[in-house]
């Protein structure tokens, strides 16, 4: 038996253990913005659409119900601008984590292919290379700096995760316009696409950007941010329906289904619109409190025009920094957990609790 964990990097979370000790020994207790997780409540809506299917007995379907599926195709007409969409172009995942770490495995890559993903960047799309043996690349510019030859997958990031950087809408369509012509299939990252502050996100989806055909492109979008629904493992996938039928002939043979009360419960957030509007609000007030309190410390911000993180340096190293925020109880994220590019930024989160925020504000000022 081989040790496929071999190939995978060290899990990087193991590494900042020590200054989580440091910053929970606080007199006030721990700021934690290191990991985006919610902490505001499941919307009611959402809820009980949850517990209204809880007497769910049978298998669900890799697919989804009927109303599931109708959800899926109005929200990306409605929120992505998406065209000429029906069912063949959505299918649900469990998690988007789960989709970003098997997605190369399941489109059958292995060594010799590539799969490229940004410099900075969710480790998840390296993890997914090395499962199935395949090579991962990082690029700034993926049109300038990577070759075509053997890349099978291009991972784009829009709003980034770390950094919060949007790609533009002329950048989007140069890039699927050069996959395209080189036969690379795009997947774009979009779980923050609801979470723009600073600039609007643009889907790969939108006509202006793909012409109006999703050949070569799929979408990928989790309910984790948007609803709070991070422990429902709600996500799914949209685009080119020849991928996507692949893929679901895969995932039922893999057994790979969301459950049936997490389906309804997804139906009933994609229909909503104003706990979305609402959780924005609560985003938007931690994020100017943490932002200005971070460039009154001495920080410089860069990017962060969208998501859940502000993307800062004090022009150090970024143990330094974690280090220098431990000691006053706010633990944040190291740069370097996502990529070399990042070993002089911290990336912190602003989904703490308004208490929490207000805690780590005043320990900043």
């Amino acid at each position: 038996m081989s040790a496929v964990s071999s190939r995978l990097p060290v899990f990087p979370w193991d590494k900042l253990e020590p200054y989580k000790a440091t910053a929970a020994a606080h007199p006030d207790g721990i700021v934690d913005l290191s990991v985006g997780t919610p902490v505001d409540p499941v919307p009611g809506l959402v809820q009980r659409a949850l517990v209204a299917a809880a007497d769910s007995p049978g298998y669900p379907t890799v697919w989804g119900t009927p109303a599931l599926r109708d959800a899926l195709v109005s929200w990306c007409e409605r929120r992505l601008g998406a065209v000429s969409f029906d069912h063949t172009h959505v299918l649900p995942v469990v998690g988007s984590k789960e989709l970003v770490a098997w997605l190369p495995t399941q489109l059958g890559l292995g060594p010799g292919d590539t799969v490229a993903y940004p410099r900075l960047a969710y480790p998840t799309y390296e993890v997914g290379a090395r499962l199935c043996g395949a090579t991962p690349v990082v690029y700034d510019d993926p049109v300038a700096d990577l070759d075509p030859a053997g890349l099978k997958l291009l991972w784009l990031n829009s709003p980034s995760n770390p950094t919060g950087r949007v790609l533009a809408e002329d950048e989007l369509t140069r890039i699927v316009a050069w996959a395209r012509e080189h036969g690379v299939l795009v997947f774009s990252d979009e779980c923050y696409l609801e979470l723009g502050w600073e600039a609007e996100p643009v889907s790969v989806l939108h006509p202006d950007v793909c012409g109006g055909t999703y050949e070569g492109i799929v979408s990928v979008h989790s309910l984790s941010k948007r609803s709070n629904l991070a422990g429902y493992r709600a996500a799914f996938v949209a685009g080119d329906s020849a991928v996507l039928g692949e893929l679901l002939q895969i995932r039922k043979h893999g057994g790979m289904m969301t459950p049936a009360p997490v389906q309804a419960a997804t139906v009933a957030a994609l229909g909503d619109d104003t706990h979305v509007a609402e959780q924005r609000a609560r985003y938007a007030a931690r994020r100017f409190a943490l932002r200005e309190a971070l460039l009154n410390h001495g920080f410089r911000i860069e990017h962060s025009e969208a998501s859940l993180y502000l993307w800062a340096t004090r022009d150090e190293p970024c143990w330094d920094t974690v280090a220098h925020l431990a000691e006053r109880g706010i633990l944040v994220a190291p740069g370097d957990f996502y990529g070399t590019a990042g070993e002089r930024f911290v990336r912190v989160a602003f989904t703490a609790t308004d208490e929490r925020v207000e805690a780590a504000v005043k320990r900043l000022g």
